[in-house]
């Protein structure tokens, strides 16, 4: 029976939806054209079936068994809650508008909706960097496995109510890290583990002998603006409040974004001569991404300088350390998300404020920047060796690459039997 009668705070309920709603808009349309745009035009589809397809992947496994995983509490004491919360969850049961036990001012459905939508696009983010090279199937299972065993543990030691590291939810905890909105969670996990899945995977074939050219950087564009606007919902509706947190948010995440697009275009211009307009793009969601951790926690002062530094290195190693390695990080993910995330989790220890956010005081007493470090260890621990082992799985039963013919041909034929652009 679904209980209506409740303290939740109707204008708090809204505006979390309402942010649920706008990471939504992140994937779809958002990292779709954004990632599409980046790619050449006979392999645009596959994205778009990507996006759509682990969008709705995420959505059903976080209903069914994430939610409970992430924010249960039945397996609290054992062995296996180090792992995952619990059962009792399962299936959405016995959630509804009676208040959260993360926040009471929003409703527990309101709050697992809210959820559901980071596990969703975390997975999403990872095809940047292997794509136009891994097949439509090996992409769904290899993500099936890498939530089930990266994600929902990760989240449940940084957000979960008995999670070890939980830096909100488990006040009486010794080891302490902070994530606002997914620094750790969500660009830290999705990054490293994308950077080791494109050396496994392989390069495109061409890689280093032929230019591999967005077909169209006005899509890119319009993903970049569709990413920027959905980021307001990741950050500061993980304020979980219609409140000053969520203005704090909203700011910071504004000037690191901007601040982190600017110092992108002026080292571009130095380094190379010309400010892209891929470099722009590139600037801002490295920006978001790297505030992501921070945005509730820190002053506006901090946010323009966290942007200075998300710009200027995920600059470098976009453009430089790539290149050196020669690893095919086909979109960045890595450069973007893993580097920006590990930044911002990073400076979120150093930079956090007690007069920005109430529990700074709490955190900074209990030695953050010690547990953060720590944290930000483990989540690379685990999502390099969990995407090795999950990668290696899916190569030895259905393989992880089309067949060159395939891949020659594009993925949109080859996986899809459609092509994104009729020609005349």
């Amino acid at each position: 029976m679904i209980n209506f009668i409740s303290t939740v705070n109707t204008a708090d309920n809204v505006w979390v939806l309402f942010s649920a709603a706008l990471v939504m808009m992140m994937c779809i349309p958002g990292l779709f054209l954004f990632y599409g745009g980046l790619v050449r035009t006979k392999n645009v589809l596959s994205i778009a079936a990507q996006c759509i397809s682990l969008t709705a992947m995420g959505l059903i496994l976080w209903w069914a068994v994430g939610y409970s995983f992430v924010f249960g509490k039945s397996f609290a004491g054992s062995w296996i809650g180090h792992i995952f919360g619990g059962t009792e969850n399962f299936g959405f049961t016995g959630l509804d508008y009676s208040p959260s036990p993360y926040d009471g001012r929003i409703s527990s459905a309101t709050f697992a909706l809210f959820q559901a939508m980071f596990a969703s696009i975390t997975p999403a983010l990872i095809i940047g960097a292997v794509a136009e090279r891994m097949k439509f199937s090996a992409v769904m299972i290899f993500s099936a496995l890498w939530t089930l065993l990266v994600y929902y543990p990760v989240a449940h030691a940084v957000w979960g109510l008995t999670g070890d590291f939980s830096g909100l939810a488990n006040a009486q905890s010794t080891f302490k890290a902070a994530d606002f909105a997914g620094g750790i969670v969500v660009h830290m996990t999705s990054g490293w583990s994308a950077l080791l899945l494109c050396i496994l995977v392989g390069p495109r074939n061409g890689f280093g002998k032929r230019a591999l050219t967005p077909h169209s950087m006005v899509l890119c564009v319009l993903g970049t603006g569709f990413l920027w606007v959905g980021w307001y919902g990741f950050n500061a509706g993980s304020a979980l409040a219609a409140d000053a947190v969520a203005i704090q948010a909203f700011t910071t995440t504004t000037l690191a974004a901007a601040s982190a697009t600017l110092i992108w275009a002026v080292i571009e211009k130095l380094h190379r001569g010309k400010i892209s307009v891929l470099g722009l793009c590139s600037g801002s969601i490295a920006g978001l991404a790297t505030i992501t951790n921070a945005a509730g926690f820190v002053s506006a002062n901090s946010a323009f300088l966290i942007g200075l530094l998300a710009g200027s290195i995920s600059y470098w190693a976009c453009s430089v350390l790539k290149g050196k390695i020669g690893y095919d990080d086909a979109l960045d993910t890595f450069g973007v998300h893993g580097v920006g995330g590990t930044i911002g989790a990073l400076a979120t220890a150093l930079l956090m404020s007690s007069e920005v956010h109430s529990a700074g005081g709490a955190l900074l007493s209990k030695g953050l920047l010690k547990g953060q470090i720590l944290a930000m260890i483990l989540c690379v621990a685990t999502s390099l060796l969990m995407t090795w082992l999950i990668a290696k799985v899916v190569e030895k039963t259905i393989g992880l690459r089309p067949t060159e013919e395939q891949e020659a041909q594009g993925l949109d034929i080859a996986d899809h039997g459609e092509e994104g652009y009729q020609h005349t």
